[in-house]
């Protein structure tokens, strides 16, 4: 993070703790996408999806006087959309509903655009995503934000680690653990299988290309 950049943060947290309408807009313009994006790509597509970002939203504005500026405004707003997504899980353990069509407001599973992604692959990915999910459904909270933060968000342990408030031992653990638990699912699924890596690791959806 540049000087510059981070300058600008503490100048648009001040005008919004004043109380400034613009400033909490632009705050939302400039962060909403990165926040959709964690959230979709922890939880997968789902019905709450605005509800959620709603809610994340709501919460930075509350207590954004407890920013600090001891890590940059987008890591603080991360570590909130964790919170979210994490308190989501745990009050629904039954099976979370997922959507993998694309949200045109969101991330995509494919960078390339629709029309130039064959429509029997384009399928293929569809039917892989729905079912690396319902894999997902079945690992507890703590595990599957590991794994979806590490994995298919494409951060490093350590931020991982950082991001869930944990160790980078007991992360990684839980990173080793639900991979596993994806390999095994992918081992008697030829669809879940095709969509994950030869090594059998998820391709993070921000490097990910033409399915």
């Amino acid at each position: 993070m540049t000087a510059a950049a981070y300058v600008e943060d503490v100048l648009l947290v001040d005008r919004c703790l004043t109380g400034e309408p613009a400033a909490s807009r632009e705050l939302f313009r400039r962060h909403r996408g990165r926040v959709h994006a964690c959230l979709y790509r922890v939880l997968g597509g789902n019905r709450d999806m605005d509800d959620l970002l709603q809610e994340a939203f709501l919460q930075v504005f509350q207590s954004l006087r407890g920013w600090r500026a001891e890590a940059s405004l987008a890591t603080w707003i991360d570590r909130v959309a964790v919170r979210v997504a994490y308190r989501y899980l745990s009050q629904r353990r039954r099976r979370i509903a997922t959507d993998p069509l694309i949200d045109e407001d969101g991330p995509t599973m494919a960078a390339s655009p629709a029309a130039e992604v064959p429509g029997a692959r384009r399928q293929l990915a569809r039917d892989g995503v729905k079912r690396l999910y319902a894999v997902l459904d079945e690992l507890s909270p703590a595990a599957r934000l590991a794994f979806t933060l590490h994995e298919i968000d494409g951060r490093s342990i350590s931020e991982t680690a950082e991001l869930v408030g944990s160790s980078l031992t007991a992360t990684k653990l839980r990173v080793w653990r639900a991979r596993n638990r994806v390999q095994a699912a992918a081992a008697a699924d030829p669809i879940l299988s095709e969509f994950l890596e030869p090594t059998g690791e998820v391709i993070p959806f921000a490097d990910r290309g033409t399915p």
